[in-house]
């Protein structure tokens, strides 16, 4: 007899997958580490294959647990998107969102049409800036949400999914090693900006900021105009831009974790709109993938 798959020990498996920490994971659930351990394991023996591949030092997904993470956010969307639904038909108010601009720009609009959608009463107004300031809005009550970038050893907020990181270029883009890597950023705190920078550090590669800006516009521009260099998350690479990835002195880069923080007021409709960004921001993989 065939076994279904259960919301709770979905639920756990994807806070497993997100923080890669069994001890951070069930504080995500509210659930102490053993019982989220024995989810897990219950979780393996419905699908009958391993989901994380675990050590003393660190929690790894499987093949198969990637498979089944695409799956269960999207099992997990439609089970919160019914019950929001029927217990808040009418949900309504204004949401004060704040996001990066490349995140404004790619991600959040098809999200938030199909939010309105469901819930058409509903108001957004969005604020477009570094993660650091958007989170003292948050903290100061100028915002009600606010989607942010964290390095995955200092995560925080509701994690959505981690991203991986590219180096990107116009197409047709060739290196020269002997001369100072011309790079376009954004500003001084964007963690993709340290990421990328530490990299280069690693392997002693020279480099200059040619561009510092907070518009992923004028960052596409830039390359296409003066053969500069970007790290972008995977999601949010112009279609404009290629990967290059692999060449001779761009060093591999460490992914990064998307979260979701709200506002700690106790206000449904905020409630509802943070659950459903984190559950279709865990459900896009790249910027071509529709939305479920």
């Amino acid at each position: 007899m065939r076994k279904d798959l259960e919301i709770d020990l979905l639920r756990s498996f994807l806070a497993v997958a997100a923080h890669r920490n069994f001890t951070q994971a069930a504080r995500a659930v509210g659930r102490t580490q053993s019982a989220v351990s024995l989810q897990i394991k219950r979780l393996e023996d419905i699908v009958g294959k391993r989901l994380f591949e675990r050590s003393r030092q660190s929690v790894s997904i499987t093949h198969v647990g990637e498979a089944l993470l695409v799956y269960a956010n999207r099992i997990l969307a439609a089970n919160d998107a019914a019950l929001s639904h029927i217990q808040q038909p009418e949900a309504a108010g204004l949401i004060r969102l704040g996001a990066p601009d490349d995140y404004a720009t790619y991600l959040l609009p098809p999200i938030m049409a199909r939010i309105k959608k469901d819930h058409p009463r509903l108001r957004f107004e969005v604020s477009c800036d570094n993660a650091f300031d958007l989170l003292g809005m948050l903290t100061n009550g100028d915002l009600d949400i606010v989607v942010a970038t964290h390095h995955p050893k200092a995560v925080a907020g509701q994690i959505a999914r981690y991203e991986p990181l590219h180096w990107v270029a116009a197409p047709g883009y060739v290196d020269d090693p002997g001369t100072p890597l011309s790079l376009v950023l954004f500003p001084s705190g964007c963690v993709c900006r340290d990421i990328a920078l530490d990299a280069l550090r690693q392997i002693e590669r020279p480099w200059h900021v040619a561009y510092s800006t907070r518009s992923i516009g004028l960052m596409e521009q830039a390359m296409l105009e003066s053969a500069g260099v970007s790290v972008m998350e995977a999601s949010i690479i112009p279609p404009g831009l290629t990967v290059i990835d692999g060449q001779s002195g761009f060093p591999p880069l460490s992914e990064v974790a998307i979260s979701v923080h709200r506002a700690e007021t106790g206000e449904p409709h905020v409630a509802l709109v943070a659950d459903a960004l984190a559950a279709r921001l865990g459900q896009m993989i790249d910027k071509q993938t529709a939305l479920a």
